[in-house]
C-alpha cells in the first residue's frame, strides 16, 4: 500500500474506534472480499425482528416487501425507490400473518428508543452493480444501510469524497445500494463533514455547526478532529435517528434534509409549543424559511392533539410559494379564496393546513393603505366582528406562522388577525435584519427570539 493509501486507511481505522467506543455502534468487519454485500442484511434484520418478538411468519413478508420498495428494476429511478423504501422506515410495514388476519405495523427501527436498535458499522463494503464499487464506511441499523461516508485524507478536499459518492449513485455503478441510503457524507480530518441524502448536487452539500451551548454531549469536543466532531454530531445515535425521522422531505422529485439553522431552530420552536408560548424565528434570506415551516407544521400535527396550522403572508406571491412548497412535499394545504372563505375554514374543523392572506381578516386588499377608511383600529376590530357568524368560534389547537412578521406586526390587519384568534399561538418568521425598532416592536407582539441564524447573536 502507497504512503498516501496509508495515511488514508489510519484515518478511516481511528473513525471507525470513534464509533465504536464513542457513538456505541458495533464493528461488522471489513467488507472488502465479502460475498453478496447489501443495503438490506436480511440476517442483521431478521435477528433483530426476533428480538423485537415480531411473529415468524411475518418476518419474511416484511422483508420481501422491504426488497421490494428497495429495487431499481425496470427503469425506476433512485428518487422513487428511497422514497418507498423511507416510507416503509418512517410508518412501518403493514403485513398480515396469514389470511383472514388483522394487518399489523411491523416497525424496522425503534423511533423512539435508539439504544434499542442495532447500529453497526462496516468498512470497505464491496457493492456489486453494473461494476463494482467500494464505499468506505456503510452506517447500519437493524442491517439496513442508512448511511455512507468517504474519507479522504487531510491534503486531499471533501470535495474529491463528494465526487466518489456522487458517481456511486450513477447507473453505471452502485445505484441501487443508495435506495436505502438517508445520509451521503464525506469528510477529512481538516475540513469535518459535508453532508446531503441521495442525487445531491455538490454545491448543496451541507456543513453541520453546533452551539456551543448544545444539549448535545459532542457540541464541542476538543481531543479529537473537526471530523470526528462532525461524525459525532450528525451520527450518535439519537442524533442519526431524529435527523432521519423529523428532518427528511421528498420535494417535487429531490431529496432534502435539514441545515443546522433548520434543526436547532425546530427544536427550539418544540420547546416554546410544549410551553405554549410564542416567539420569533429569525434566519437570513435563503437559508430555508419554507422548509422550516413544513417540518415543524408536520411535528406539530403529528405531536398536538386536534393542531391546526394557518400560515399567514401579506403578499401574493408568498401565499403562492408556501402553497407551492407545501403541495411539492405531498402536504395538502387550502389557500383561502377570500375573507368569508377563511372565516369559515376556522370555523370548520377542516382542513388542518391553510394559507391566507393577512388582508383576508378585513375589507383592504393587498397594497391598499389600511388606513385609508380612517377610524381607530378598535373601530375596525369591531366592525369586523359584526361580520362574523352570531356562533363563530375557531376550531382545534391553532398555530399562527407569520411570514415575514415584520411587515404584519402592527396595524389594524394584525389586530384583526390577534383579536379573531385570541388562543391561537403565533410564531413569527422573518429573514430580514429587523431596525431598532422594528426588533423591538417585534418582540411586544409576537415574544421573545426563539432562534436566530447566528448562534452568538445576543437577541
Amino acid at each position: 500500500m502507497s504512503p498516501v493509501g496509508q495515511r488514508e486507511r489510519a484515518t478511516q481505522h481511528r473513525v471507525i474506534e470513534f464509533f465504536i467506543a464513542e457513538l456505541g455502534y458495533r464493528y461488522l468487519g471489513d467488507w472488502h472480499t465479502r460475498e453478496n454485500n447489501r443495503n438490506v442484511e436480511p440476517e442483521l434484520l431478521t435477528a433483530w425482528l426476533v428480538g423485537r418478538g415480531v411473529e415468524a411468519a411475518l418476518i419474511p413478508k416484511v422483508l420481501r416487501q422491504l426488497d421490494r420498495a428497495a429495487s431499481l428494476g425496470e427503469g425506476r429511478l433512485l428518487y422513487d425507490a428511497n422514497k418507498e423504501v423511507y416510507r416503509l422506515l418512517r410508518y412501518g410495514v403493514k403485513e398480515k400473518a396469514g389470511a383472514g388476519e388483522q394487518h399489523q405495523t411491523v416497525w424496522l427501527i425503534d423511533w423512539a428508543n435508539p439504544q434499542a436498535n442495532d447500529f453497526a458499522i462496516a468498512e470497505e463494503v464491496t457493492v456489486k452493480g453494473e461494476h463494482k464499487k467500494r464505499p468506505d464506511l456503510v452506517l447500519y441499523v437493524n442491517g439496513i444501510a442508512l448511511g455512507v461516508i468517504e474519507l479522504k485524507r487531510s491534503t486531499v478536499s471533501v470535495s474529491e469524497g463528494i465526487h466518489q459518492n456522487l458517481d456511486n449513485q450513477k447507473k453505471d455503478f452502485i445505484r441501487n445500494f443508495f435506495t436505502t441510503m438517508q445520509l451521503v457524507m464525506a469528510g477529512n480530518d481538516t475540513q469535518g463533514v459535508r453532508y446531503g441524502t441521495i442525487e445531491t448536487p455538490e454545491k448543496y452539500y451541507l456543513e453541520w455547526k453546533e452551539p456551543t451551548d448544545s444539549s448535545s454531549s459532542y457540541a464541542e469536543l476538543s481531543s479529537v478532529t473537526l471530523l470526528d466532531q462532525h461524525l459525532a454530531q450528525l451520527c450518535s445515535k439519537a442524533r442519526f435517528l431524529e435527523l432521519i425521522h423529523d428532518f427528511m422531505v421528498f420535494d417535487a422529485g429531490t431529496k432534502k434534509t435539514c441545515r443546522h439553522n433548520q434543526y436547532f431552530g425546530i427544536r427550539a420552536a418544540k420547546a416554546y409549543i410544549h410551553r405554549r408560548d410564542g416567539g420569533i424565528i429569525w434566519h437570513t434570506q435563503g437559508s430555508g424559511k419554507s422548509l422550516t415551516m413544513v417540518w415543524l407544521a408536520k411535528w406539530i400535527r403529528e405531536n398536538v392533539a386536534d393542531s391546526r396550522v394557518l400560515i399567514i403572508t401579506d403578499r401574493t406571491e408568498l401565499d403562492e410559494q408556501i402553497e407551492k412548497v407545501f403541495s411539492g412535499v405531498e402536504e395538502e394545504i387550502l389557500r383561502t379564496k377570500s375573507g368569508a372563505d377563511l372565516v369559515a375554514r376556522l370555523h370548520a374543523h377542516h382542513p388542518w393546513l391553510i394559507c391566507s392572506l393577512v388582508h383576508k381578516f378585513g375589507r383592504s386588499s393587498e397594497g391598499e393603505s389600511e388606513d385609508e377608511d380612517g377610524g381607530s383600529s378598535e373601530d375596525f376590530i369591531a366592525d369586523m366582528r359584526r361580520s362574523l357568524p352570531s356562533d363563530f368560534s375557531p376550531k382545534g389547537q391553532l398555530f399562527v406562522f407569520v411570514d415575514e412578521c415584520h411587515r404584519t406586526q402592527s396595524g389594524k390587519l394584525h389586530g384583526a388577525m390577534k383579536s379573531l384568534l385570541p388562543e391561537a399561538l403565533f410564531i413569527g418568521f422573518t429573514g430580514t435584519p429587523l431596525m431598532k425598532q422594528d426588533k423591538k416592536k417585534s418582540i411586544e407582539v409576537f415574544g421573545p427570539y426563539i432562534h436566530t441564524y447566528k448562534f452568538n447573536e445576543a437577541v
